[in-house]
């Protein structure tokens, strides 16, 4: 299996502040590759230096046969983008803004018109082809995006937080659209999410935190590594050092709740509730989850996690600015 994309010792440093750290990682041709993790981990920051929007401290990254940093424009034709901020003009319709990124992109007066309606009903968009932008959902703008980056036949198309703001059921639509043109045309998908959900669509998962790779496999394989069901207790606050001190396990606190993992947690239940009686207020037991392969990996959920990239960039650039 080939590597479109070869990522070696990456790091981005905005003054005193490390946004990537020395990651390393390849993604094959025709898979849907994911990066999983909070706000601010360094998902956007890693994407932006692939996609030639943002120079390396150092590393390297080879994609499509072409040296990132080296050879940008011709890594640019490679690739489509689909920005994590809403770039489509909502006054034009579809097909002018359509028409716009085929003229930046050359694409040939004569096959613009073919290549619009392909893309467009890749997408299930080619009955609104002549409507305004700003009548279209917020899900159908988010195909128009992705049927925009498709429009030169790229090799990679990078998703960046592609439904964030979108309510579920938009979500699993315009997954659908992305499973299909990856089984049509065989692109390769770079996407970044915090959803766990959405990342059980990716082949591959890279589990990314405060700008390092703490895990990279299948959803299926992460899930098997947290090694048992995992117990959920509500209760008094001292559980959770009883609870590690009587069964010899790690107990993690989420929210207001306590998290372990043991085998066969429904035979485990009942001796929890024997033992802790006036002290559990409710119990659960449950399969491991992406949720809880980041909560073991790293001692929190995802949604703890509260600051963004912009966030981030700005504590680099202050700490920057301060030490000039």
């Amino acid at each position: 299996m080939s590597a479109v994309i070869q990522v070696q010792d990456l790091v981005k440093k905005f003054g005193a502040f490390t946004a990537v750290d020395g990651i390393s990682f390849a993604v094959y041709a025709g898979e849907i590759f994911g990066f999983l993790g909070p706000n601010g981990a360094g998902k956007t920051t890693t994407i932006n230096m692939l996609a030639t929007l943002l120079k390396p401290t150092s590393g390297s990254v080879v994609l499509a046969g072409h040296d990132v940093f080296r050879e940008p424009n011709q890594v640019r034709q490679a690739i489509g983008m689909v920005f994590q901020d809403p770039s489509l003009d909502d006054r034009l319709t579809a097909e002018e803004n359509l028409i716009f990124h085929a003229m930046l992109y050359d694409i040939p007066r004569k096959l613009r018109g073919e290549r619009i309606s392909q893309v467009l009903d890749i997408v299930g968009l080619a009955d609104r082809r002549q409507a305004i932008v700003r009548t279209y959902s917020g899900g159908m703008k988010r195909r128009l995006e992705i049927a925009r980056g498709l429009l030169h036949y790229p090799k990679v198309l990078f998703l960046d937080e592609p439904t964030a703001g979108l309510d579920p059921q938009t979500r699993n639509a315009m997954w659908e659209h992305v499973r299909r043109l990856r089984d049509q045309i065989g692109i390769t998908v770079f996407m970044t999410t915090h959803y766990l959900d959405e990342a059980e669509n990716c082949g591959r998962i890279a589990i990314i935190d405060h700008g390092k790779i703490q895990a990279l496999d299948s959803p299926a394989v992460l899930k098997r590594k947290v090694g048992g069901d995992v117990i959920i207790v509500a209760g008094d606050p001292s559980l959770q050092h009883d609870l590690a001190e009587r069964y010899g396990v790690e107990v993690l606190k989420v929210d207001s709740a306590f998290h372990f993992q043991v085998p066969h947690g429904a035979e485990f239940v009942p001796r929890v509730v024997m033992d802790f009686t006036d002290r559990v207020k409710s119990i659960q037991v449950k399969q491991p989850s992406l949720d809880d392969v980041f909560l073991q990996l790293t001692g929190r959920a995802i949604r703890e996690e509260e600051s963004s990239d912009l966030d981030r960039l700005r504590q680099g650039v202050k700490a920057w600015r301060g030490r000039r």
